[in-house]
């Protein structure tokens, strides 16, 4: 019990581990990577941000830039409606966007 039958090679230590390292692999391809890239996208946008852009919050409120500061940005939202959102709740470039009527 227990032991290798008389003739049989002893296992591979690498193809005892192969399985491992290509579940490994995968999950780096599949998982970590295009979530660095996305990352590294939204940083790229928060730091191009510029007065006049409208954008979109996390939440969902629409508005226009009116100041840039270090951490946090002054959204017009409406005629005498300003608000102050945090810059990492900011997802999208709405200045391309055609208006609705």
């Amino acid at each position: 019990m227990g032991q290798q039958a008389p003739g049989a090679a002893p296992a591979n230590p690498i193809m005892t581990f192969l399985p491992m390292i290509l579940i490994i692999v995968v999950f780096y391809f599949f998982m970590i990577r295009p979530q660095m890239k996305k990352q590294k996208e939204i940083t790229a946008f928060r730091n191009s941000l510029a007065k006049g852009d409208k954008v979109v919050t996390t939440g969902g409120i629409y508005g226009k830039i009116l100041e840039l500061k270090d951490n946090y940005v002054l959204l017009q939202v409406d005629d005498n409606v300003k608000i102050r959102v945090d810059k990492a709740a900011l997802v999208k470039d709405m200045t391309d966007v055609p208006a609705q009527k």
